[in-house]
């Protein structure tokens, strides 16, 4: 009952509830693909459906698609799981859920870096556990380093939470932070990684992702996280999966029997298409990189704003120079402006005031959110 309720999952539903009042108002709280689901995945399932597919799964997920996740995690991640380690979730978000419940018991300790998703150390709260946040600086760009782990460090820390590309900062590992990561966990030998890699497909300027677990001597203590709802647009039909080695897997296998028995069969035979549209996927990420540089370009041009360049994901990270906190700010922006964003409170960041804008949006509608922010900050500043 003392778990905070996720503020970007509020924040998205009251305005949605607003805009049916003030269709004016610009929605860029979620973190929601503005694309529709690739043709052929939405075929793949109706086909299924015609063909009587939907009854009970496999618990673990559908063989055909833990065998091609398999594939991709070798061949892209040069992570070398095999279909056996690959377990099919309800969302990754359910996949972060049931690896952070296998791990932590009550007064375990769980690392996670600021800014960062809202929901981790809430889940880390509900399995009895405590999060310890290591506080990342902007001036810095958010680069992680050894002694900023190791200050937050102690003998119950039993888990490390990653997430690149960072929900809400757009980073992605530098060498500078894998080599502060693999020095931390050498001296930690018993502390598992939960990398969220949900954002992998999307990264920008040539840039390159580099998974830990592709790193030998800690694949077996990295659990990945993915899934379909950011890469392929498929945020309704909840599907992600996590990989895991053996011993850790019998536990979230037990957890996930106990819970929800199975996900989707017909829903996983369209995932097992989604892996496939190489095109359809590229598009999204050409459009959302155009995208960025649209708002990079129109952001620099504002008064006392400042965007920290993405290199991937979908999320401006907007610095602020102002007295008020971020969530005064927030609805301020939102009252005067009619722009809905989310603070940079609600990722942990407690040392600049900072607003989360999703770019999951219409280049029409990121073109009239500048002009509004303008007017805002030329009116603000005076």
């Amino acid at each position: 009952s003392n778990v905070e309720p996720s503020k970007s999952v509020t924040l998205l539903a009251k305005t949605k509830e607003l805009q049916k009042t003030d269709p004016e108002i610009l929605n860029l709280t979620g973190g929601e693909p503005d694309f529709p689901t690739p043709k052929a995945v939405c075929d793949t399932v109706v086909t299924e459906l015609a063909a009587g597919h939907t009854h009970y799964s496999d618990s673990r997920g559908d063989a055909d698609l833990r065998t091609r996740i398999a594939r991709k995690l070798q061949e892209e991640n040069h992570a070398p799981y095999q279909a056996e380690n690959i377990l099919i979730t309800p969302g990754a978000k359910y996949a972060v859920y049931l690896t952070i419940r296998a791990l932590i018991n009550p007064e375990d300790e769980a690392i996670w870096l600021t800014p960062g998703w809202v929901s981790y150390p809430s889940i880390v709260e509900a399995s009895g556990g405590k999060p310890v946040a290591v506080h990342l600086k902007y001036e810095e760009n958010y680069r992680i380093t050894e002694e900023a782990l190791e200050a937050a460090a102690s003998d119950k820390t039993k888990l490390l939470i990653i997430n690149y590309p960072n929900n809400p900062t757009g980073q992605i590992l530098t060498e500078s932070d894998i080599q502060a990561l693999t020095a931390f966990l050498r001296n930690h030998p018993d502390v598992y990684v939960l990398s969220d890699e949900i954002y992998e497909k999307i990264v920008y300027d040539q840039n390159k992702i580099v998974s830990l677990a592709s790193i030998p001597e800690f694949f077996e203590r990295v659990v990945i996280v993915n899934g379909f709802s950011k890469c392929s647009a498929m945020t309704g039909w909840r599907l992600g999966y996590l990989a895991c080695t053996p011993a850790l897997y019998q536990v979230v296998l037990k957890l996930f029997q106990h819970s929800i028995s199975c996900t989707s069969g017909f829903l996983q035979r369209g995932a097992l298409t989604a892996l496939d549209c190489v095109e359809e996927t590229e598009q999204m990420r050409q459009a959302y990189e155009k995208r960025k540089n649209l708002l990079f370009e129109g952001i620099r041009e504002i008064p006392g704003v400042e965007l920290l360049t993405p290199a991937g994901a979908f999320y401006a990270w907007v610095k602020f120079d102002t007295d008020m906190d971020s969530e005064t700010l927030c609805n301020d922006l939102l009252d005067k402006a009619k722009i809905a964003g989310v603070p940079g409170i609600a990722y942990g960041e407690e040392d600049c005031v900072c607003i989360r804008f999703s770019f999951a949006a219409s280049e029409d509608v990121l073109r009239t959110m500048l002009e509004r922010l303008k007017t805002y900050q030329e009116n603000h500043t005076k």
